[in-house]
């Protein structure tokens, strides 16, 4: 587990390795690290003398895809449905392996099956790819294997993926919708501003009669746009890189940009009842699985999906270290709703803390799901709103000198 969390802090690279066990028998794979030396070291801890230790070269346009969180949810329901079934974990991986429509997943399956081969447990072998299978996926994996009931530990691991991977699309398609329609506006707007415009404006050049104000405007506009059209794409291009860097890169401003989420009508909403559904869901999946509470909570702190949350839970750790009580620490951290700190309060003095937090996180996912649906909804009316304005009010521009021609014949 050390090896996944200290590889977290650093920007891991992908390398192939061929090494030989402690029986002699060769041995290759891929690893996740942040350099050769600390991959090399990450081998020999797992009993591995490398041999050789590359790093990969991914071309560009080669035609490989990348690797989802879509991909590690069916992965994992489709090895706890072999394991349920009797398959042995290694010829499990390998069908899964093989049969995997993203080439990707296939060699990540087979690095996977190759370190269990050698020797090193599924948490182990899962725990080199951090990139792939967070903490929270591993600790259960290797709660699993040392209970003796990893069959049923992949079910719930692949429960909980397959719901929070629907609970991620939901939100998703609430943010994405109004912005790509909103972008997509923008760009039409932009092509009748440089293109079809100036067309227009070469025939009121002959009127012979003062243009209204409105298409005046119109014609600036438009002579802006294609004076500066290169230097405002160059400085959207600028400006999008420097966002993401920044999001990228600083917490504060990620915490920024989180707490603003948050205030935001409808869609703030949506964001804080997802990550309560996250929180209690991960919660649930840790505690059935017999994590200890304070070890559990960090990976529900990093599941939450939001700085705010994610600080709220880290705060909590620290209180339940003390002795307080989970409900407690949640009324004082103050960002929980009622409903959720009550029936963790419930789940907390009945001994059912998991069943109690799969409830609250059933509710609230599907209360995210009422509101992205409302959302639609909501954006679709004004959506055709803003691009009546948008694309209307250019076509009237051009049209109103057209009005009054008859008057200046």
């Amino acid at each position: 587990m050390a090896t996944a969390a200290t590889a977290k802090d650093q920007k891991l690279k992908r390398f192939n390795y061929q090494g030989l066990n402690k029986g002699g028998a060769k041995i290759k794979g891929i690893i996740d690290a942040p350099t050769e030396a600390q991959a090399r070291l990450t081998l020999t801890k797992q009993g591995l003398s490398a041999v050789k230790v590359q790093a990969r070269i991914e071309l560009f346009g080669s035609g490989k895809k990348k690797i989802t969180s879509g991909d590690i949810a069916i992965f994992s329901r489709q090895l706890a449905t072999m394991m349920a079934a009797g398959v042995p974990l290694v010829q499990a991986l390998e069908i899964v392996a093989n049969g995997h429509e993203n080439p990707s997943m296939g060699e990540l399956l087979t690095s996977v099956k190759s370190d269990i081969e050698a020797g090193a447990s599924l948490a182990e072998a899962l725990a080199k790819h951090p990139i792939y299978f967070d903490d929270l996926f591993v600790n259960l994996v290797d709660a699993g294997e040392r209970s003796g009931a990893l069959e049923n530990l992949l079910d719930r691991i692949a429960t909980y993926k397959e719901k929070t991977e629907a609970l991620r699309k939901k939100v998703k398609k609430a943010l994405t919708y109004p912005i790509a329609v909103l972008v997509i506006a923008m760009i039409v707007t932009a092509i009748l501003l440089i293109f079809v415009v100036p067309q227009f404006q070469e025939l009121f050049q002959g009127f012979g009669a003062d243009l209204p104000a409105f298409t005046m405007m119109v014609i600036r506009l438009s002579e802006f746009m294609q004076a500066n059209v290169l230097p405002i794409l160059g400085g959207l291009a600028v400006v999008g890189f420097s966002f993401s860097q920044a999001k990228k890169r600083s917490p504060a401003f990620r915490k920024l940009l989180d707490r603003i989420a948050l205030k935001l009508p409808v869609v703030g909403e949506i964001q804080s009842k997802s990550a309560v559904a996250r929180f209690a869901r991960t919660l649930s999946t840790m505690f059935a699985a017999g994590v200890p509470l304070v070890e559990a909570m960090e990976s529900v702190a990093k599941a939450s999906g939001n700085i705010v949350y994610e600080e709220a839970v880290m705060t909590m750790r620290e209180q339940v270290m003390t002795g307080t009580q989970l409900q407690v620490t949640m009324e004082q951290v103050g960002v929980w709703p009622p409903m959720a700190t009550q029936m963790v309060a419930i789940g907390e003095e009945s001994g059912a803390l998991d069943e109690m937090c799969s409830k609250v996180a059933d509710f609230y996912e599907a209360e995210v799901d009422n509101l992205v649906d409302q959302l639609s909804s909501l954006m679709e009316p004004m959506i055709m709103a803003v691009l009546g304005v948008l694309v209307g009010g250019l076509v009237i521009a051009m049209y109103l000198p057209i009005f009054k021609l008859g008057s200046v014949v």
